[in-house]
């Protein structure tokens, strides 16, 4: 009896374990942003190449090529991704499900802001709204947009041509 109650209690104990760490690793990866909030994100200075990319998980060709990005990250130390969700903010936990489902390590911020043609121009004047989407940001601040998908080699070559 008390070895089947110690049994029980380190089943419950590490489930619960697991419970918490699958949390706190989305935690650390995922937050729910205004658009100024993500504003000061843009003014933050960084010695690498900064990434932003626009995504929902409703978007087919988000989805596939976040891989990309995430690969292209793992293989350059020169590049800092940030995903930036477009999904309803009011049901983040499409967003968090989505992050574990695809064990998404890039950081992962959702836009809760619906007013998009009050920011979109600011991001990029040539932005028509459509995602996916993506802004790179060079060390000096210099700018370089992205509308539509895009493969490994394209990104590749975009990230190989603004070092």
């Amino acid at each position: 009896m008390k070895v089947l109650l110690l049994c029980l209690l380190l089943v419950f104990s590490n489930s619960y374990s697991n419970e918490s760490s699958d949390q706190s690793k989305t935690e650390s990866t995922f937050r729910i942003i205004s658009y100024p909030e993500f504003e000061e994100m843009l003014k933050t200075t960084s010695n690498k190449i900064k990434v932003y990319n626009f995504w929902a998980t409703w978007c087919g060709p988000c989805v596939k090529e976040m891989p990309y990005f995430e690969k292209i990250q793992a293989e350059d130390s020169s590049i800092e991704l940030i995903f930036i969700s477009m999904d309803d903010g009011r049901k983040p936990e499409r967003v968090t499900s989505f992050i574990d489902k695809k064990r998404i390590k890039a950081p992962v911020y959702l836009l809760n802001d619906v007013d998009y043609n009050k920011w979109i121009d600011k991001v990029d004047p040539s932005w028509s709204g459509a995602i996916p989407a993506t802004l790179f940001i060079k060390s000096d601040g210099t700018k370089s947009f992205h509308e539509g998908e895009l493969t490994e080699k394209e990104l590749k070559l975009i990230i190989n041509q603004l070092k």
